[in-house]
């Protein structure tokens, strides 16, 4: 990892001292870089990820722009699921749409096995470039979690509600943990060969697990999460869980063999530590905030940072990801006042 100096991240995700709380935003890369968006009128994000020098050139911008203390690596969730068999288009303010629907146990034997190395050398490619000669801090590979793919799959595309996805949970539970097995071996897979290639930390989102109670979480996920993390535990890298509106999971996380419990804003650092998270947590400013006036912004990370330095093992995020909107500048102003307050406020204490 010739020339990696800044590792304040990877310390921080290991539940260890820092200097300052380390900072990076989750969708940082694209979104509302003018930069990103000169790119985006000439190439889908097929074409941008499929090019390694394009891709890495989209994944360092914010970390030059910002001055973030980790990168993380441009792409989607839907990336490895094509080398399986799922028919999946990224339509353009939609999302992702899938034609073939998972619908039987017959449709989950279908599935293929992912081959790193042919299927999506061109995402390994990338990170090589990144970490073997680019980037000065950690490069965070990242894969979506079973339940969330799942709910694509079974859905055939974004759900307000996951009816299908449950109902299909519910009524067809040996299909259900046959897809849970698939698509665990496919991320154990997709995420090794992320860690292979350069990899310095992943990030598992399941954006959408928080539609579970905590009983059905225990019952259809916890088992594949809990093998997905023991595949991975040797492999020396943090890993991060991540979801949305799963404050009532959060417990469940902790329980894992993982590094970092991601939290959104709706469960504030302190009352997570009090409901006995222990691990390094990470989060969790509302990206909505990105759009009040300057003194409000500073005043809710001013207090996000001083709950999350309590504790060590805090690194500073939003509670969901960038979204188009935001102007490239308050992120950047951001970045600055977290290092600038955290580091202050952990000299004092």
């Amino acid at each position: 990892m010739g020339m990696q100096i800044n590792d304040t991240f990877l310390k921080a995700a290991k539940g260890e001292k820092t200097d300052f709380v380390p900072v990076w935003y989750m969708r940082q890369a694209g979104r509302s870089q003018p930069e990103y968006r000169a790119i985006k009128e000439k190439y889908s994000l097929f074409e941008i990820t499929h090019q390694p020098e394009l891709c890495a050139y989209v994944t360092k911008l914010p970390v030059d722009q910002y001055n973030v203390d980790a990168a993380v690596l441009y792409k989607d969730i839907m990336t490895p699921l094509p080398a399986i068999g799922v028919d999946v288009e990224i339509k353009s303010g939609v999302g992702p749409v899938i034609a073939n629907p998972i619908q039987t146990l017959q449709d989950v034997e279908k599935l293929g096995i992912l081959q790193p190395q042919e299927d999506i050398k061109y995402v390994l490619d990338t990170i090589k470039l990144l970490t073997e000669e680019q980037l000065t801090v950690p490069l965070i590979g990242f894969s979506g979690a079973p339940f969330t793919l799942a709910s694509y799959m079974i859905e055939g595309g974004p759900s307000r509600n996951y009816h299908k996805t449950k109902a299909f949970m519910y009524s067809n539970s040996k299909a259900w943990f046959a897809l849970m097995e698939k698509l665990g071996d496919m991320v154990v897979t997709y995420v090794k060969a992320q860690i292979n290639a350069g990899a310095g930390a992943i990030q598992i989102f399941d954006s959408w697990v928080g539609a579970l109670s905590v009983q059905d979480y225990r019952i259809f996920i916890r088992p594949i999460m809990d093998k997905i993390f023991s595949a991975l535990k040797d492999e020396t890298v943090p890993l991060i869980m991540h979801g949305v509106g799963a404050t009532h999971l959060a417990k469940e996380w902790n329980d894992l063999p993982l590094d970092v419990v991601g939290l959104d804003w709706r469960l504030p650092i302190r009352e997570a530590r009090e409901k006995g998270i222990t691990k390094a947590v990470q989060g969790n400013l509302d990206p909505a905030i990105l759009l009040a006036p300057w003194d409000i912004i500073e005043e809710k990370a001013k207090d996000i940072i001083d709950q999350g330095i309590e504790h060590n093992g805090f690194i500073f995020n939003l509670g969901h990801g960038v979204f188009p909107e935001v102007d490239p500048q308050v992120l950047k102003k951001l970045t600055a006042f977290v290092h600038e307050y955290s580091l202050e406020a952990l000299k004092n204490k």
